[in-house]
């Protein structure tokens, strides 16, 4: 069964974006092998907000298929993207079903927090970055019960990113 692995990048404080969705302070280390990284997954999942952030930038997918969980978003406005606006746990199942490489829950922190509930993530790997942003949005809102998490895997970067992997019991 394909895992869904919440991979992120967060400040030290624990926001994976500022207040206003912004990322710039996100550290591009050369030592990180990014195509080794995307090789790992093909499907993209995320909310609304870091679906409108990646457009915006105008970085696309990166070959990805991506899944963008929305209720105001319209598919037929959407139509290079699979926009889910119910059940979207049912089809998450129905994803971890299929087979394929592994899903990067690529954002939000909302999203990530709902498909949690539904004990549907299986790892949650955070690069912490070496800054403190004091507000933004946070890793795991509303997150309404404690997951416990079991050490896999950990990288210090000479940049002063500390990556830690953690499996979810």
């Amino acid at each position: 069964m394909r895992r869904v692995r919440y991979r992120v990048a967060a400040s030290l404080d624990g926001f994976i974006a500022g207040r206003n969705g912004e990322f710039d302070w996100i550290v591009m280390d050369p030592e990180i092998d990014f195509a080794a990284l995307m090789a790992e997954f093909d499907t993209l999942l995320m909310g609304r907000h870091t679906f409108e952030l990646v457009e915006k930038s105008g970085r696309g997918f990166m070959g990805m298929k991506a899944v963008v969980f929305s209720r105001t978003l319209r598919s037929s406005e959407h139509t290079h993207v699979t926009v889910v606006r119910e059940n979207g746990a049912d089809l998450v199942r129905e994803l971890r079903a299929k087979p394929g490489k592994d899903i990067w829950l690529f954002g939000g922190g909302q999203l990530f927090s709902s498909l949690a509930r539904a004990n549907l993530v299986d790892t949650v790997e955070v690069a912490m970055m070496p800054v403190l942003l004091g507000q933004g949005i946070p890793l795991a809102p509303q997150l309404v019960e404690a997951k416990k998490l079991k050490l896999a895997g950990q990288t210090i970067y000479k940049a002063g990113i500390v990556s830690l992997q953690y499996a979810i019991l």
